[in-house]
């Protein structure tokens, strides 16, 4: 009898009728079967349909799933705040039920789940999640309902793991322990009672494979069962599973690449079926294939975000990562037209073409280093300090000559002067009234030879010099329309400013400015810009000249398809930014052996740890390890000619076995491929096809494998299962304090730390349980989420007193020269020597005073006598005022002279610079209540609250 490649599965075409020495234990036999074997059908296969179950079967998997209820709902309610990334994905469902967009690496279903989980708990979305430890009892959030949702998901991964064993073809009480490991594994069970990601993506991916053992079964039954109601149910259960799974989180790709590969296997062997399978017979077989496995996931991965942005129609703090004409679809975010040509003289805002759009800003701070000249920034927000005058490079004649202020408006009553390509042109920033200029200077940040500093330079009434000089070059293959690809018009032009004295391109990258920069991006010009990066248009545009009857332009809303695409990019972009490196993060080489967890919790010396069963953990990793050596010692066996693969349940166990750890491979080795942040739980989906590997393992041991005699002895193999059940129990009760955050005694903690890399510290923990009894309630412990899309916290401020000068005369503004102060400027006053050092910033305040020239304060009255005899204008500025113990004042001035204060607790943050105003006079207008430096930090704030993990991060978690 000829022998079949061991790379090959364990069918074929051919027909044959032989018979062999059954097996009553299983109904299988050890040579082939004695069925007659049609085409592809399978050797050794029988219909093992999980709908004809015997009722007992039914009663035993009750009752595992009652045990599974117990164990995972057990003090759900347990802590009663906030957990790990429960700081994103609760925040996620606040978001939802606001309607504020939010941008997160991971696809919307899990998510959506949780949040209609917690409105039907009657959630109102009023609770932030911003910070782990934060209390839910006080503002009534239903956080036990919104955990039961990932909970549940839990649960149903102890049937489905029953179902899929028997669908495999294994007996009950194999498959009655799969589900009891899945019931006691700690890591499973941690990670399904918190607001988390990770149980619906188990769940899921359970459910595809599940759903692909079944139709694999039917499909390996042969011709005969081919394209019936059970088949097609399975294929397509198959494809929802498929869709479900991946639009929890990309790891679903994962789960696809394994169906996919397994898919491929079968149209091959179809392929070879010459007997039963004819080219249009092979064809059918490939559609169905190709409409349940590719057209159903699709079609539900898409619809998932269809209603994501349905739910998302209020602009967020995520609107920042989306294009312009994204950001229009969101309520309030539309942009009135604007006209469409731009002339000299306009007023105009320049967004950059790439990295999220950001705005040529500039604002009055200057650098700390290299010419110490204004700075110049991308800010991803709308603001005054976007606004720029486009001159011409020399000025109009005309009479009178105008001065000072006049000098930028000198077009205004000018016929339009179009701006075509190629023209020079000057930037004139409107609020600073100083020019972009460019020099031999190396950018603050940047080191490299090619790129070179960006400022804001000059003064009121300074004409500028040749440095001002900036050449537009559009780009015709960007632009749209005929005329934009000629002249300068709003929206629709893509063109660089290139600086003529060095030939330098105007350039911004993904790089940060710091905290003196506010943590906005950079802007340099570049010798060898890229092509995106240096890529401008103009969004904003005004002009005297052009009035209500000028053509007008808006940006083109873009529907479904394309906003699903570019958010596809986004995500894709922002979770491959996940570089930085967590406090708990670990990579791919520690999970098998569970080398390190994760630190959740932590609060009244109790602690939330993740961490798995080791006894299930290592066990599957051995079952994994066993396979591959079988699979290594049966290919050398097979290519020294023995006859191995003539054997049923040889084969068997190669194909099946080999297709669960195929599985497990699919899910973990592709995170050796990732360089972003990864943590423990992205094991979870692998982790599962281990268990399941391991009890297929154990049971062809022990029931299949007649060769070692154990199918005949059935107590050794069911004292082995007990053993290895009960030592399950005992590791998950050893560790089950840190699944649940009870009490636990420091020697009981110590005598289970098997690994000094299981970093959760014992000596958190009391002496003895009765030292519990009076122990008062603390704070939480300060444990940080998983990585974001880097919005971090905002960076703390001094504090704020933003004031309205009043002077008579106001003396001019001069630009900085290197190295030293605007000439006239005062000297900064110096603080008192005894002031003491490192206080306390108790609070912020924001008032307005109107001063005179000399810096003096006018009272009210003279305000009153002023009104309409002087001009006032507005100046924002920073002060700190220095208090005793007393409350009696020691020192008032600027920040920079303010001895050493510690930075604010980020609750004394005042609002929203954005809200405007609201005006206390008629007749003299107050200005906005905070400076421009709090405004940009404030806006800042909002963009980099906490996102999702990883991975939330996932900001959430990753691919993952």
């Amino acid at each position: 009898m000829a022998t079949k490649s061991p790379l090959q599965p364990p069918s074929g075409p051919r027909v044959v009728e032989t018979t062999a020495h059954s097996n009553p234990a299983n109904g299988t036999t050890n040579g082939v079967s004695s069925r007659r074997i049609v085409g592809y059908q399978s050797e050794g296969v029988k219909n093992n349909d999980i709908f004809d179950l015997p009722s007992s079967d039914w009663q035993l998997l009750g009752l595992l799933t009652m045990v599974a209820c117990f164990v995972r709902l057990f003090r759900i309610y347990q802590p009663s705040s906030v957990v790990f990334d429960e700081v994103h994905f609760g925040g996620f469902a606040s978001k939802y039920i606001k309607g504020r967009f939010f941008m997160d690496v991971h696809p919307p279903l899990a998510k959506l789940l949780i949040t209609l989980a917690g409105w039907l708990a009657g959630f109102n979305g009023d609770f932030d999640f911003k910070d782990i430890g934060k209390d839910y009892l006080e503002p009534g959030v239903p956080y036990v309902a919104m955990r039961l949702l990932p909970a549940i998901c839990g649960i149903l991964t102890i049937p489905t793991m029953f179902l899929t064993l028997k669908a495999y073809g294994c007996r009950t009480a194999t498959a009655a322990l799969g589900a009891a490991l899945i019931i006691f594994e700690n890591g499973l069970v941690t990670q399904s009672r918190l607001i988390l990601l990770d149980s619906p993506l188990v769940i899921f991916t359970a459910m595809t494979a599940l759903s692909w053992v079944c139709f694999t079964n039917q499909h390996e039954l042969g011709p005969s069962a081919a394209f019936l109601p059970t088949w097609w149910f399975w294929l397509a259960a198959t494809g929802v599973c498929l869709g479900a799974t991946v639009s929890v989180k990309w790891v679903g790709l994962f789960t696809i690449a394994w169906v996919g590969s397994l898919t491929l296997v079968q149209l091959w062997v179809l392929l070879g079926d010459t007997k039963t399978t004819t080219p249009r017979l092979w064809s059918q077989h490939f559609v169905a294939r190709a409409i349940c496995l590719i057209g159903i996931p699709v079609v539900f991965y898409m619809g998932m975000f269809a209603i994501h942005f349905l739910c998302l129609v209020n602009p967020g703090e995520g609107d920042g990562f989306m294009s312009s004409e994204f950001q229009s679809t969101l309520n309030s975010k539309g942009m009135q037209d604007v006209p469409a040509d731009v002339i000299m003289g306009s007023r105009v805002s320049f967004r950059h073409h790439n990295t999220q759009g950001g705005y040529l800003h500039s604002h009055n701070h200057m650098y700390p280093t290299g010419s110490k000249q204004q700075q110049i920034t991308l800010y991803p927000h709308k603001d005054e300090n976007n606004v720029w005058i486009l001159e011409n490079q020399t000025f109009p004649e005309i009479d009178p000559k105008p001065t000072g202020a006049e000098i930028p408006k000198a077009w205004d009553a000018l016929d339009p002067t179009f701006i075509k390509n190629g023209d020079v042109v000057r930037l004139y920033h409107l609020t600073t009234h100083r020019r972009l200029h460019s020099h031999d200077h190396r950018p603050p940040v940047t080191e490299a030879d090619w790129q070179k500093e960006v400022s804001a330079y000059g003064y009121e009434g300074f004409e500028g010099d040749a440095n001002d000089f900036f050449r537009i070059e559009i780009v015709k293959s960007l632009s749209d329309g005929t005329r934009a690809k000629d002249y300068l018009r709003t929206i629709e032009t893509k063109f660089k400013l290139v600086h003529v004295m060095t030939g330098c391109v105007l350039f911004s990258h993904k790089v940060k400015l710091p905290d003196w920069g506010f943590e906005q991006q950079e802007v340099t010009c570049a010798s060898g810009a890229t092509l995106p990066n240096s890529i401008w248009y103009v969004e904003q545009n005004e002009h005297p000249q052009l009035g209500p009857d000028a053509e007008k332009v808006n940006y083109k809303k873009p529907g479904f398809f394309s906003k699903f695409w570019e958010l596809q990019k986004v995500m894709w972009f922002t979770n491959a930014g996940l570089v930085e490196s967590h406090a708990w993060d670990s990579r791919p080489p520690s999970w098998p052996i569970m080398q390190r967890g994760i630190n959740f919790w932590g609060k009244d010396h109790r602690q939330i740890y993740l961490i798995g069963n080791p006894i299930i953990w290592w066990s599957s990793t051995v079952a994994i390890a066993i396979y591959v050596a079988f699979k290594g010692l049966a290919v050398l066996r097979w290519q020294r000619g023995f006859t191995d693969y003539s054997y049923v349940n040889f084969k068997r166990f190669d194909y099946e076995v080999g297709s669960t750890v195929l599985g497990w491979a699919f899910h973990y080795f592709p995170f050796y491929l990732m360089a972003r942040q990864l943590f423990l739980h992205h094991y979870f989906p692998a982790l599962y096809f281990a268990v399941m590997s391991a009890c297929q393992v154990y049971d062809f041991i022990f029931t299949r494998f007649e060769l070692l005699g154990l199918p005949k002895r059935p107590f050794i193999g069911r004292s082995f299962a007990a053993l290895y059940l009960a030592l399950s129990i005992l590791a998950f009760t050893l560790y089950s304090p840190l699944i649940y955050g009870n009490q636990w005694t420091k020697n009981e903690c110590s005598r289970v730390k098997v690994f000094g890399t299981w970093d959760w510290d014992c000596n958190n923990f009391l002496s003895s349980y009765t030292d519990y009894a009076n122990l008062p309630s603390s704070v939480d412990s300060v444990i940080p989420s998983s990585g974001a899309p880097d919005l971090a916290a905002a960076k703390p401020s001094e504090q704020v007193t933003p004031q309205a000068e009043a002077p008579a005369e106001l003396p001019p503004v001069y630009e900085q020269p290197q190295g030293g102060r605007m000439p006239g400027a005062p000297e900064p006053q110096a603080p008192p020597k005894d002031v003491p050092q490192g206080g306390k910033v108790i609070g912020k305040e924001e008032r307005v005073e109107y001063r005179d020239a000399a810096g003096n304060i006018l009272p009210p009255e003279q305000v009153e006598e002023l009104k309409g005899k002087v001009s006032f204008q507005t100046r924002y500025e920073t002060r700190t005022r220095i208090l005793d113990a007393n409350g009696k004042e020691i020192y008032e001035g600027p920040v920079d002279g303010a001895p050493g204060v510690a930075p604010p607790h980020p609750d004394v943050e005042g609002a929203n610079p954005e809200t405007p105003v609201e005006q206390k006079s008629a007749e003299i207008p107050q200005p906005e209540a905070a400076t421009d430096e709090e405004k940009e930090k404030s806006a800042e704030a909002e963009e980099k609250k906490a996102k999702p993990a990883s991975d939330g991060n996932e900001a959430t978690d990753t691919a993952a």
